[in-house]
C-alpha cells in the first residue's frame, strides 16, 4: 500500500486525503489545530462553491451539508453610478442578476473542515496535530512515497519559488475584511431564491455578500475589498469584532446603501466571525526541494493563489484536489518523481490559468467593452445568466469576455436572437 502524507488540512488538503483514503491509499494528514480547535476558531475564509466543486464533493460522498447550506440559485452585479455616494435606487449605472445552471453553496469552512477531519479519523487516517516545518519535510520525506504540501502561509510556502511570468502583481490589489452575520434580509429583487450579489464601486472597491450555513446555522457573508489605501482599506488594527462590524456598516452604507438597507440590523454570527488581511496574488512553481534532495509537490493555494475577488478560491482547491487525484491513481506504482509532479501541476494548470486570466483582468479597472458588456446583462437575460454561470466554468470567459470584438459578436448575436 502506498504511503501519501499531506500537509495541511483546508479544502483541498483534507479533499485530496479523503479522497486517497477512499482509493486504498495510506494517508497521513498534519494539520495545526484540532477538529475542535478550527470549529471554535476565527473564521478562515469566504467561500461559495459553483455546481462543479460541489460534483467533486458528491462524488466522494462529503457533501455532508447540502441539504442544510443555503442554495444560491443566482449571481447578481450592481455597478455605483460615478461620483454619488448618497441612499437610494438611482446610485446603481448597472443592476441585475443571472440565474445558474445547477446551485453553489457555502458552508463556514470551520464546520467543513471540522466535519472532514474528524471522517478522515474515523475511517481509520492516520491524523498528526502538529506545524509542519521544512525540517520536518525532509525527515518524513524518507519514509512516504508522496509528499503533498497544501497549507498555503508561513514557512512551507517559501519552498515553492514564485513565476514571475504567471505573477503580474508583486503587491496585494485589495484590502480585504470579512464580517459572518445573521438579520440580513432577501434583495427585493428576488426575494423569493438567494443569490450572491457582487456590488462594485469603481475606483473604490467591492462589497459581496453571499448567504452561507456556518456554526450557528443561516447567515451571511458580508465581504469588502478596497483598493489599497483607499476608503475601504480601514481594518487594520481593528481587532474588536464589534467595531470590525460597524466599520463595515457605516462603509456599507456609505457606498452600497441599497446593501445596507437590508443589513443595518445585522449581528456577528460569533466573536470568531470576522476576518482581515491582504495578500498578493501569486503563481508558483509546484516543486519544493528540500535540503536533502527530496521533492514535495505544492497543492492548491501553496501553488496559484489569486486575489477572492471572483470567489474562485474554494473552487480551485476543490478542483486541485480532484486533479492531483486523478493523476494519482492513473500513475500506479510508479515513482512520484519530478517529470509526474510537474505533469500533474499542468492538469491543474489547464483549469487554473482561466481563473488566474480573468481574476487578474477583475482587478483592474474594466475596460469599454467589459462595462458594455455588464450593462447588456441588465437589458438581456441569457446575457446575465451566461455571465453568471461562468463563475463555475471561467474558461468560458474566453469567448465573450476578453477580447471587444468577441463581446461585441457576442452581444450581437443574443440581441439578433
Amino acid at each position: 500500500m502506498r504511503k501519501i502524507l499531506v500537509v495541511g488540512a483546508g479544502q483541498s488538503g483534507l479533499q485530496l486525503a479523503l479522497g486517497l483514503q477512499s482509493h486504498g491509499y495510506e494517508v497521513t494528514l498534519m494539520s495545526n489545530r484540532t477538529a475542535d480547535e478550527i470549529r471554535s476558531g476565527r473564521v478562515m475564509s469566504t467561500q461559495c462553491m459553483f455546481d462543479t466543486a460541489l460534483q467533486h464533493e458528491r462524488d466522494l460522498q462529503l457533501n455532508f451539508w447540502e441539504s442544510q447550506a443555503p442554495k444560491i440559485e443566482g449571481l447578481g452585479v450592481s455597478v455605483a453610478a460615478p461620483g454619488s455616494h448618497d441612499p437610494g435606487p438611482t446610485q446603481r449605472a448597472i443592476d441585475w442578476v443571472g440565474r445558474l445552471d445547477g446551485y453553489a453553496q457555502s458552508v463556514d469552512q470551520r464546520v467543513k473542515m471540522a466535519g472532514w477531519m474528524e471522517t478522515f479519523e474515523q475511517r481509520g487516517g492516520q491524523l498528526v496535530i502538529h506545524g509542519a516545518a521544512v525540517g520536518d519535510l525532509d525527515y518524513f520525506s524518507r519514509t512516504y512515497d508522496l509528499v503533498l504540501v497544501s497549507a498555503g502561509k508561513g514557512e512551507l510556502v517559501q519552498m515553492f519559488a514564485r513565476d514571475p511570468g504567471r505573477s503580474p502583481y508583486s503587491e496585494p490589489q485589495r484590502a480585504l475584511a470579512v464580517a459572518y452575520v445573521h438579520g440580513v434580509g432577501p434583495r427585493p429583487e428576488h426575494p423569493d431564491y438567494d443569490a450572491v450579489r457582487s456590488n462594485l464601486v469603481p475606483g473604490v472597491g467591492e462589497l459581496f455578500v453571499m448567504p452561507t450555513l456556518t456554526t450557528s446555522g443561516r447567515a451571511d457573508i458580508l465581504f469588502l475589498e478596497g483598493v489599497p489605501g483607499g476608503p475601504l482599506d480601514v481594518f487594520n488594527g481593528v481587532k474588536d469584532p464589534s467595531e470590525h462590524l460597524s466599520l463595515t456598516l457605516e462603509l456599507m452604507k456609505k457606498f452600497v446603501p441599497w446593501e445596507y438597507a437590508r443589513a443595518m440590523k445585522a449581528e456577528l454570527t460569533d466573536a470568531g466571525g470576522v476576518l482581515s488581511g491582504r495578500y498578493a496574488p501569486t503563481v508558483r512553481n509546484p516543486v519544493g526541494r528540500l535540503p536533502s534532495g527530496g521533492l514535495v509537490l505544492g497543492v492548491a493555494d501553496v501553488v496559484v493563489a489569486n486575489d477572492p475577488i471572483t470567489g474562485q478560491g474554494a473552487n480551485s482547491a476543490s478542483k486541485c484536489a480532484a486533479a492531483y487525484l486523478a493523476s494519482i491513481l492513473d500513475h500506479g506504482e510508479k515513482e512520484f518523481d519530478e517529470e509526474w509532479m510537474l505533469g500533474t501541476f499542468d492538469r491543474y494548470w489547464e483549469m487554473a490559468q482561466h481563473v488566474t486570466k480573468w481574476t487578474n483582468a477583475m482587478l483592474a479597472p474594466p475596460p469599454e467593452h467589459v462595462l458594455n458588456l455588464m450593462g447588456a446583462a441588465g437589458e438581456l437575460q441569457p446575457v446575465a445568466n451566461r455571465f453568471a454561470n461562468a463563475f463555475d466554468n471561467p474558461a468560458d470567459f474566453e469567448n465573450f469576455f476578453y477580447e471587444p470584438e468577441k463581446t461585441q459578436a457576442y452581444l450581437g448575436s443574443v440581441a439578433g436572437a
